[in-house]
Parts: C-alpha cells; sequence; structure tokens
C-alpha cells in the first residue's frame, strides 16, 4: 500500500484536537479509502508513541475554556452591575464608601456559605475599604426559603442593624428553621415575632427574593456561595487568602 504523502506532525495533530495553532488545511473527503485507513494507522501509532500530547492538548483546551468563561463573567458584572451593586433592598455593610464592592450570593443552609462566613467577615474587618453586599439566594429548599424570608423580614421591621444580628444568628443556627425557632429569634433580637413572622410572607419580601433569583439566572449562578468582587466572579466558596488576593488584583486594575 502506497504511504500518503504526509505526517501526523505535518498536519498539524494539535489542529485535530481544537487545542493548538492551526496549519493549512486538507480535506479528508478526498482521500481514497487507502489514504484514510493509513491517516487512521498515522495518528494510533503517533499517540502511542507520544501520549503525552493528549494531556498537552487537554491543558490548553482547558485554559481557553477558562479564559472564555472569565470573559463571559466580566460582561455579566458589567451587564448587570446596577442590580448588583445598587438596589436598595439589599443590605450594605463593611465600608459604604470602600473603593471595592463584595456581593455574595448565599443560601443560610449551605454548608460552605457557613464555612465562608467568618472569612467573609475577616475579609471585610480587616481590610476596612470593603462595600459588602449579602443577596439571599435560597435554592435548597423549605428552610432555606425561610430562613431568607426570615432575614429580609427582619431588616424591613427593625433596620440594618437587627438585620445583621439576624444574619449572623442563622448562619450558626444549629437545628431546623422552623416559625417555632425563627419566631424565638426573633424576639431574642427584641422584635415582635408574629409581626416578624407575619412579614415573612408579605409581597415585600417575596419581590427581593424573586429578584435576586432572577438576578442569580442572568448571571448563571447555579450554586452557593457565588460572590461578585467588584468586576470579578468567584463561584464556589474561596478561602480567605484567595479572596484577598483577588481584591488586589482588583485594586491595581
Amino acid at each position: 500500500m502506497t504511504r500518503p504523502l504526509f505526517t501526523l506532525p505535518a498536519l498539524g495533530f494539535g489542529l485535530m484536537l481544537g487545542a493548538a495553532l492551526p496549519v493549512q488545511a486538507f480535506d479528508m473527503t478526498a482521500m481514497s479509502e487507502a489514504e484514510r485507513a493509513a491517516f487512521r494507522d498515522e495518528v494510533k501509532a503517533y499517540l502511542m508513541e507520544n501520549p503525552e500530547v493528549l494531556f498537552e492538548a487537554i491543558q490548553v483546551l482547558e485554559d481557553r475554556q477558562k479564559a472564555a468563561e472569565a470573559e463571559s463573567d466580566l460582561k455579566l458584572v458589567a451587564d448587570n452591575k446596577a442590580a448588583l451593586m445598587q438596589d436598595p433592598s439589599d443590605w450594605v455593610g463593611g465600608n459604604p464608601q470602600g473603593d471595592i464592592t463584595v456581593v455574595e450570593f448565599l443560601d443560610y443552609r449551605c454548608g460552605y456559605c457557613r464555612k465562608a462566613w467568618q472569612e467573609v467577615e475577616e475579609l471585610v474587618n480587616s481590610d476596612g475599604n470593603i462595600r459588602f453586599i449579602i443577596k439571599e439566594f435560597p435554592i435548597l429548599g423549605e428552610q432555606s426559603m425561610l430562613s431568607a424570608q426570615f432575614a429580609l423580614a427582619v431588616r424591613q421591621i427593625g433596620g440594618d442593624a437587627a438585620y445583621k444580628k439576624a444574619h449572623d444568628a442563622l448562619l450558626t443556627l444549629r437545628g431546623d428553621a422552623t416559625p417555632e425557632t425563627l419566631g424565638s429569634l426573633a424576639q431574642d433580637l427584641g422584635l415582635d415575632a408574629q409581626a416578624v413572622l407575619a412579614r415573612m410572607n408579605s409581597p415585600e419580601v417575596k419581590s427581593v427574593i424573586d429578584a435576586n433569583h432572577a438576578l442569580g439566572s442572568k448571571m448563571q449562578i447555579n450554586g452557593t456561595p457565588s460572590f461578585v468582587v467588584e468586576t470579578s466572579m468567584l463561584r464556589g466558596y474561596v478561602p480567605l487568602e484567595g479572596m484577598r488576593q483577588l481584591v488586589a488584583q482588583e485594586r491595581e486594575g
């Protein structure tokens, strides 16, 4: 059988994998059956002799995908900046005039949100120039929804200071979030428990949660915690030092 007038490197093996610089295209449909068979044999032989090429190609592909996702996230943040950072229904902590805004989408029943809680507190308090926004994003069932409704009802009735206490208490709550436990928590906060429980089912609370869910859908958020750090997105839990590094990068521009 006549050997084809090409070798795998000459054809650009990386092009076949979609992960290297392209070379001059060729039309495989114009090959004879014998040429196709020879080409397949050449591919197999090359991979057997150079298996590391596969790993290199996969790494390049993954790097490209990450870069594309980061670029997409930048656009999502830019397109939704007002809803993310200027919604008057959101609680704002830290330094309201800070040079960096951090937005957290959280679910009070989420284990990773609870893990991140003290680290986010440390980030905001130790930095001193971070504007911190919380967006209730209940996605883990009925207790998540009740907890979010409670936090928002407390803020609407008791104000920002009461909300912060409720927020911290919900992230450290042991046991189930039920109307009974939440009513007791409202009393501990010095609020009228019946008024808070009634407010939980109000249109004012529902509208905030609906807006957060709609924004999360636009931002392609499907898990908690998720963060927006000025122009960047972090999807999932990130340790304190990682958060600090991203804040520093945002400051550097």
